[in-house]
C-alpha cells in the first residue's frame, strides 16, 4: 500500500501547525516559503482534504488537520527512535539527552549528577530544560523530552518511572521570625501567614494547595514567582513566608523548619510509556539511580 505522505511531509505540515504560517515555518526550516506552501498544497490534493483553514493574515487547522497532527507527531517520533536505534547498532551515535527538571531540582539537586554524568560520557550531549512537573509532563508526552522529573502522584500514571529520591518539603521563614524556634508547625499555623508561592503547575504550587485542601485551610498568597532567588529575598525581607525542600533553604538568614506531621514528598524520572529508551538515555537513567543516595 502506497501511502499519501511521507515523513517530510509531515515535517512540514507540523512544522506550519506550530510556526502558525507558511512564512515562519520556511523560515524554521531553512527553506523558501514557495517549497513549503508547494509541500502542503501536495498533501492537501493527495489526501483529498483541507488541512488548514486559510485567513488573510494567519492560519488554523481545520478538524481534519488537527487529526493529522496527533497523528504526525506520533510517527515523527518512532521514526526518530527507529533511526537512532539503527544508528546505534553502527556505533554512530555519541547520544543525546533531552531532560526536564523543575526550579528547585535543576539548581539545588541535579548539578552533581549532570556533571558526573558527562564526566563519565563525555560524548553525550545533555539538553536540560527548566518548567513546571505539569509541563514537563506534556512535553514527554508530546515528545519534545526524553526523560523529565516529576512528583509520583496520579497525573503521572500514564509515564514509565524510576523512583530516585525522597526529600522533606519545610516552611521556610526569616531567622527572627516565631517559626525559626519551632520543631515543627502545623498547616493552621502556616496558612495564617501571608505566603510567597509558585505559580500553578509547579510541585511546589500543588504542594501548598493539596495541604490547603487536606486541611480546610485557604492560602493567603502574598507574592506568586518562580524565581527562587525572588523568593527568599522576600522572605527575607518579612513579607511572607514559603515552603522549599529543605537543601534550598541554604541562607544564614533563612531557617527551615519541619511541618507537623513532616512532608515528603517522592521524585521519579519519568518517560512515556511504551517509547525506546536509547542508549545516552538509559545510561543517563541508571547513573541516576546509581547516585541518587549521594544527593
Amino acid at each position: 500500500m502506497t501511502l499519501p505522505f511521507d515523513l517530510r511531509a509531515l515535517r512540514v505540515f507540523l512544522t506550519v501547525a506550530e510556526q502558525g504560517g507558511f512564512s515562519a515555518a520556511a523560515r524554521e526550516l531553512h527553506v523558501a516559503q514557495s517549497a513549503v506552501s508547494q509541500t502542503i498544497a501536495n498533501l492537501e490534493k493527495r489526501l483529498e482534504l483541507t488541512l488548514f483553514h486559510r485567513h488573510e493574515r494567519r492560519i488554523s487547522l481545520t478538524p481534519e488537520g488537527e487529526t493529522l497532527r496527533q497523528h504526525a507527531r506520533e510517527l515523527l517520533e518512532r521514526a526518530h527512535a527507529a533511526h537512532l536505534a539503527m544508528l546505534e547498532l553502527h556505533g554512530l551515535v555519541k547520544g543525546e539527552v533531552r531532560i526536564g527538571i523543575p526550579s528547585m531540582l535543576g539548581s539545588y539537586y541535579f548539578p552533581p549528577l549532570l556533571m558526573g554524568f558527562k564526566a563519565r560520557h563525555p560524548g553525550i550531549r545533555l539538553t536540560v530544560v527548566e518548567a513546571g512537573t505539569r509541563r514537563l509532563q506534556r512535553m514527554i508526552h508530546e515528545g519534545e523530552l526524553d526523560l523529565g522529573v516529576v512528583i509520583a502522584d496520579t497525573s503521572s500514571q500514564g509515564l514509565e518511572r524510576r523512583h530516585f529520591l525522597s526529600e522533606e518539603m519545610v516552611v521556610c521563614v526569616p531567622v527572627d521570625h516565631p517559626f525559626a524556634q519551632c520543631e515543627a508547625v502545623s498547616a493552621e499555623r502556616f496558612f495564617r501567614e501571608p505566603l510567597v508561592l509558585f505559580q500553578d503547575g509547579y510541585f511546589h504550587r500543588e504542594f501548598v494547595d493539596a495541604l490547603a485542601q487536606k486541611t480546610g485551610h485557604t492560602a493567603d498568597i502574598a507574592f506568586q514567582s518562580n524565581l527562587i532567588p525572588l523568593t527568599k529575598a522576600i522572605v527575607r525581607q518579612g513579607f511572607g513566608i514559603t515552603t522549599f525542600l529543605r537543601r534550598v533553604v541554604d541562607e544564614p538568614a533563612l531557617a527551615a523548619v519541619s511541618f507537623a506531621p513532616a512532608a515528603w514528598l517522592d521524585l521519579s524520572l519519568a518517560w512515556a510509556r511504551g517509547s525506546y529508551l536509547s542508549r545516552a538515555e538509559q545510561a543517563f537513567v541508571d547513573f541516576v539511580l546509581e547516585n541518587s543516595e549521594a544527593l
